[in-house]
């Protein structure tokens, strides 16, 4: 039989066809990018580019001169590493921005910009579209203090006001403030015991008390003895018949901020809530005194807080490091009945503040007996102890008295709890009658709780693994009970439960997609409905998923993705690191402004998610949130009633973050600003353009000098040196738009008493701005890179590892999907839940 030519030898042909084609990809990767243009009729690098940026760029950027760390007369129109595709991209950033070539360098026609911008553009998306990333991907990560506590809270639904599993864990560490980037958070061997300490703790608080405790009443009527500064006041005056309030408890010496009961030190005797009533009455509301003089507003009723102490971790009428609010009373002015009913950890005794107080009541004894001394008999004793006794027994200073107490629990909505339900379900009471578990009740209820705690189904081998510890740990005499947690305890250490589990590579399994999805949105495990959708398939339906994503924003939970994100973002975990100077800002402390400016900020987000308003609002806005304090701050009409209101802003200085206490008192001092910390904390922050560090050689400048010279005057002359020039003409105008806020936030026109703020700036692309009003409508204009500088870090705090260079399409793909509509940041948060980055290990 005899083939034709083209049967016999149709397999050769095929293999000089590969041949010939490996030969021309061969040819074509190592061709320079000019040559291929030159071939296809493109403009090339050499005849383009090159000229382009030796005219307008090498001056600055040459291997003499690196001005902002570039050097781009090497550059061959080939993108061979990151390294390269960051060159290109920070070129092309630049000349859309018309940012460079600088102002008062030469420039070149808008035709040859535009042109330029095309050929970079089309460069850097053929790069992308060839690109094998061998980095852009999260590592497997643990999860981080807050989401370890968050995951056992909701594991075990415990109460976690007073308990910190984590508060032994060393502190994670971060990147680019980010504290769930996978590759920061390392493994030690102490941090490995910690966890060995945090599930026995995590578990022995679930499962106890395994017998319903009985409910006892505690009942005081007299004897309030508090701190020794006073008792020797009240002894004489009141004869300890009752407790009196007078600080706030943001004093520094406190006298009176705290009502404990030392009959009752060592607290309750087990976790459970407590019905607490409380006889008392606001005393001295209306004042002979001057309201400003004493701080506070006579037509507000006295607010008595209620908070927990404990006696073995300090004295009781002081500041404790667990000191959680754990109710709140507006009291009359007459004694009437109040009830609480609050959550108590064993131990923990309730303590009672006076929340809109006085501030530094030991000064104010003398302050106020030398302020209205025909209030006082005459010739007094100048010393504090006479003063001190002279104000409260002549004077009418506002205070809070508390004449009887009963405290009666443990009380609890059912029994068993829903934490003993979490471990055996409906079978705790029968195990708490027996003592016993069957091997299929042990089985059933490892593999429930596993499946939750490992956020997938266990295999039948991890299954058997513990239920053998658990044999272990009956043959040593534990009890079943004991022993079957200890299984529980074994779970909680395991890597499956640690780790986010998410493949090794490509999409993300449903399972993974779950988890990542919960630690985004709620920084805590999946819930049973996630888990369900995941273990179907259903969860990568879009629509679904979709729908996931507005359900799991419309639970509390989803705060710990706000609180998270906004400590991260605008670096709001370390707001009260430098604490305000307590002689200049004292408001700051007497009305617990810290805690308002964080609040403020959570609910301005939470506003823009809700009703998915868009980003752009973060620049600038007319509403906001604020509380009677924060409104004073604002020069804002106070609201009526206690608490946070939305409010209308009709003063465009305060309009969105920029406006807001919470940014402006992270980026201060405690004592003075700086133009250099603000203005590097919007480049880094609000543009996402941080700049490079300085000059090793190059002494830093304090900005608190002010002496015969302004500080713009000092920053001048510190951009005279050539090597900081470049980054501090982009810092410096940035931050002094901000010089008319002070260190909490107020506006001022003067340092001082004399020297005039100027706020006016002119930034590197030529706009200029008198004042933060100016600076805002100049960034509105420009209102892109902030919104690639808030997505950009939203992809990274959502998939927990921070953005390379390959991920630049995926981020302006998600910026490009809901421009139209000038980005709403709920479809942000969606968009960025569909994109690849989110869905790909």
């Amino acid at each position: 039989m005899t083939l034709s030519l083209n049967q016999s030898y149709r397999p050769c042909w095929d293999v000089v066809l590969r041949f010939a084609l490996s030969i021309l990809c061969v040819i074509l990767l190592t061709t320079s990018a000019s040559a291929v243009e030159e071939v296809s009729g493109q403009p090339s690098f050499d005849t383009l580019v090159k000229p382009f940026l030796a005219t307008y760029c090498a001056r600055c950027h040459n291997a003499e001169a690196q001005k902002g760390d570039r050097r781009l007369d090497q550059l061959d129109g080939t993108i061979a590493d990151d390294n390269d595709l960051v060159d290109y991209q920070d070129i092309l950033d630049q000349l859309n921005l018309s940012e460079m070539p600088p102002p008062d360098e030469k420039q070149p026609t808008d035709v040859d910009r535009k042109r330029v911008i095309r050929w970079l553009t089309r460069r850097i998306d053929d790069h992308h579209s060839q690109r094998v990333a061998d980095d852009d991907s999260t590592v497997l990560r643990r999860l981080n203090a807050r989401e370890y506590r968050n995951t056992v809270r909701d594991l075990l639904h415990l109460d976690l006001q007073m308990f910190d599993p984590t508060s032994t864990f060393p502190k994670d560490e971060t990147t680019e403030h980010l504290d769930n980037v996978g590759k920061t958070l390392v493994t030690s061997g102490y941090l490995l015991s910690r966890y060995l300490t945090a599930a026995d703790a995590v578990i022995e608080k679930a499962m106890t008390p395994i017998h319903k405790p009985e409910i006892q009443t505690w009942t005081f009527r007299d004897g309030f003895h508090q701190q020794p500064e006073i008792d020797q006041v009240h002894r004489k005056t009141n004869h300890y018949e009752h407790m009196t309030l007078y600080d706030v408890i943001g004093a520094d010496k406190h006298e009176g901020a705290y009502g404990p009961i030392h009959a009752f030190a060592k607290g309750v005797p087990t976790d459970g809530f407590y019905e607490i009533k409380i006889k008392a009455e606001a005393v001295n509301r209306l004042h002979p005194y001057d309201d400003e003089f004493l701080g506070r507003d006579r037509n507000e009723p006295l607010r008595l807080g209620i908070r927990p102490g404990n006696y073995k971790v300090g004295k009781l009428h002081l500041p404790q490091p667990v000191e959680p609010l754990l109710a709140e009373i507006d009291l009359a002015d007459q004694p009437k009945w109040y009830t609480a009913k609050v959550w108590l950890d064993e131990g923990y005794t309730p303590r009672f503040t006076f929340r809109n107080g006085l501030m530094n009541a030991r000064s104010l004894w003398t302050r106020v007996i030398k302020k209205y001394p025909d209030q006082f008999p005459e010739n007094l004793d100048k010393g504090i102890v006479s003063q001190r006794f002279n104000a409260i027994k002549h004077g009418k200073l506002p205070q809070i008295q508390i004449h009887e107490i009963e405290i009666r629990g443990p009380l609890y909505d059912q029994w068993p709890t829903d934490s003993h339900r979490a471990i055996l379900g409906d079978d705790w009471e029968s195990v708490e009658s027996t003592g016993e578990l069957t091997d299929e009740q042990i089985r059933e209820h490892l593999f429930k709780f596993a499946t939750r705690a490992y956020r997938r189904d266990p295999t039948t081998d991890e299954i058997d693994r513990i239920v053998q510890l658990i044999q272990v740990r009956k043959d040593q005499g534990r009890t079943t009970l004991e022993a079957f947690g200890d299984g529980l305890k074994a779970i909680l250490c395991s890597p499956s439960f640690l780790y986010l589990d998410e493949g090794d590579s490509g999409k993300l399994s449903s399972h993974a997609l779950a988890s990542r999805l919960s630690y985004f949105l709620w920084a805590s495990c999946p819930d049973d409905q996630l888990l369900s959708l995941a273990k179907s398939g259903r969860l990568s339906n879009e629509k679904i998923l979709m729908e996931q994503v507005d359900r799991m924003l419309a639970d509390p939970k989803s705060d710990a993705m706000i609180e998270g994100f906004l400590g991260a973002w605008l670096t709001l975990r370390d707001l009260g690191s430098a604490p305000p100077d307590r002689t200049e800002f004292g408001d700051f402390y007497q009305y617990d402004l810290g805690t308002a400016m964080r609040e403020e900020t959570r609910l301005f987000t939470r506003h823009l998610i809700d009703q998915n308003l868009s980003l752009v609002q973060f620049l600038d806005s007319d509403v906001a949130f604020v509380n009677k304090a924060l409104a004073r701050l604002y020069d804002l009409d106070p609201p009526v009633e206690p608490g946070f209101h939305r409010v209308q802003v009709s003063n465009p200085r305060r309009g969105g973050l920029l406006g807001q206490a919470s940014v402006l008192t992270v980026t201060a001092n405690g004592i003075d600003t700086s133009p250099v910390v603000r203005g590097v904390w919007l480049l880094e922050n609000i543009l996402g353009t941080p700049p490079s560090p300085p000059p090793p050689d190059v002494q830093p400048l304090d900005p608190d000098i002010r002496g015969a010279v302004t500080i713009r005057q000092q920053l001048s002359r510190h951009r005279s040196i050539a090597s900081c020039n470049d980054c501090h003409r982009k810092i410096d105008p940035l931050g002094f738009a901000l010089e008319n806020f002070d260190p909490i936030g107020r506006w001022r026109e003067t340092y001082g008493r004399n020297t005039k703020i100027d706020a006016s700036g002119k930034l590197p692309n030529g706009m200029a701005f008198d004042d933060i009003v100016g600076l805002k409508q100049i960034l509105l204009q420009q209102k892109q890179p902030f919104a690639k500088a808030l997505t950009e870090k939203l992809l990274a705090f959502a998939t927990g590892r921070t953005m390379g260079p390959g991920d630049r399409p995926a981020i302006d793909q998600i910026l490009d999907s809901i421009r139209e509509d000038d980005w709403p940041t709920r479809d942000l948060i969606k968009q960025i839940v569909l994109s690849e980055p989110f869905q790909t290990k």
